[in-house]
């Protein structure tokens, strides 16, 4: 076999390893329980579509699976935090705190940081502005691993509540997120 063809098939083995290592890095993020006394539940945004803008299937299940959670624990105040991108016609929390006052949660639980556009930002914008506490962060299954790592560099005492991702989303969000991985193991400090 010609060395080029040994360097390529070397290389495609690396990949394949490397891949997985971080898709189990990402199971076990899945796999996250929250603390059972929150101080504060933390929903991540996702995009939203429209005008009035309405969430995404991903935010969706976000919310969806941050509701009864939410409901569950009465004492814990509420973060929703997203900023408005280019192609969104409101800013993620916005939007966000109107989908959970529409399926019942109080207007005044509900804080809102309509600043950041990523995950890190989510995070520090949030821990900025106002006592986190003990922090249960709410976000897409495949996303929570990157989440609570992010949270623990930034010494925010966090747990995660994964939302199930049920639609076509991983197809796009997991590939996506091994990007991300990667790049908040090797930049984002």
């Amino acid at each position: 076999m010609k060395m080029w063809k040994k360097v390529i098939l070397a290389l495609v083995g690396i990949g394949v390893v490397y891949v997985g290592v971080v898709l189990g890095f990402m199971y076990s993020g899945a796999r996250s329980v929250p603390t059972s006394n929150p101080d504060t539940i933390l929903i991540l945004g996702s995009k939203v579509i429209d005008d009035p803008a309405r969430p995404m299937p991903v935010l969706r299940e976000r919310l969806d699976a941050a509701i009864p959670f939410i409901e569950k624990h009465g004492l814990a105040k509420v973060v929703v935090s997203g900023g408005q991108g280019e192609d969104e016609s409101a800013s993620e929390a916005s939007v966000m705190k109107d989908y959970l006052v529409a399926h019942g949660i109080a207007a005044s639980r509900i804080e809102v940081e309509d600043t950041s556009m990523r995950t890190e930002e989510n995070l520090a914008n949030s821990k900025a502005k106002f006592e986190l506490g003990k922090t249960v962060i709410v976000t897409s299954d495949y996303h929570l691993y990157r989440a609570l790592m992010l949270a623990g560099r930034q010494n925010i005492d966090a747990t995660g509540l994964p939302a199930k991702t049920q639609t076509g989303a991983l197809f796009k969000g997991v590939p996506r997120e091994i990007l991300s991985i990667s790049y908040a193991w090797f930049f984002d400090r």
